[in-house]
C-alpha cells in the first residue's frame, strides 16, 4: 500500500505546482518540478504496482493536468502579480477626475512659481497644474486653459481690478 501512496502523494504535488506555476513567477522551475512529480509518481505506479494502476493514473492525468491549469488561469486573473489594467469606457483614454472638466475657463492664484509646474488654488482647491511653457510667479493670477486627463494647463492673466 506504500508503493500507491506515494504515487497518490506525488500526483498531487505535480497536480498542486501546476497550479501554483501559473500564479507565481517561478521561471518555469516549478514546471520542472511539477514534470518530475508526475513523471516518477507515473513510472513508480508503472514499476512497482502494475500497468493497469499505470493507466488509472495515466486518465487521472489526463483529467487533473486541464482542471489544474484552468483552476490556474482563474486564480491568475485575480493574483496581484498579474499586471491589470482598467481603462474607462473609451478604450484608451487617460482617466480623468470627473471635476477637472469643469475646471477648464475658471481662474485661480499660484500657490507657487510655475516652471513650468506648481501648484495654483482654483476656487478654493490646490490642483496640481502646469504652465503653457511660460515661467509663472508664485500669487499671480491664472486662468485654466485645458484639461487633459488629469493635466491642467493654465496660463497667466492679469490680475482683476
Amino acid at each position: 500500500m506504500g508503493d500507491i501512496l506515494l504515487a497518490v502523494v506525488l500526483q498531487i504535488v505535480g497536480v498542486s505546482v501546476i497550479i501554483a506555476e501559473l500564479v507565481l513567477p517561478s521561471g518555469g522551475l516549478l514546471t520542472i518540478v511539477a514534470v518530475g512529480s508526475l513523471g516518477y509518481s507515473l513510472f513508480h505506479v508503472f514499476t512497482r504496482v502494475s500497468v493497469g494502476a499505470g493507466m488509472v493514473f495515466v486518465a487521472a492525468d489526463l483529467v487533473m493536468i486541464p482542471i489544474a491549469i484552468v483552476i490556474g488561469i482563474k486564480l491568475l486573473v485575480k493574483s496581484p502579480v498579474t499586471l491589470r489594467s482598467s481603462l474607462s469606457s473609451q478604450e484608451g483614454v487617460a482617466s480623468q477626475d470627473p471635476l477637472f472638466k469643469e475646471l477648464k475657463g475658471k481662474e485661480g492664484t499660484a500657490l507657487t512659481a510655475l516652471r513650468p509646474s506648481g501648484k495654483a488654488k482654483i476656487e478654493g482647491k490646490r490642483y496640481d497644474v502646469v504652465s503653457g511653457g511660460d515661467y509663472v510667479d508664485a500669487g499671480a493670477a491664472i486662468k485654466v486653459t485645458i484639461v487633459d486627463g488629469n493635466r491642467i494647463v493654465v496660463r497667466k492673466v492679469a490680475p482683476k481690478q
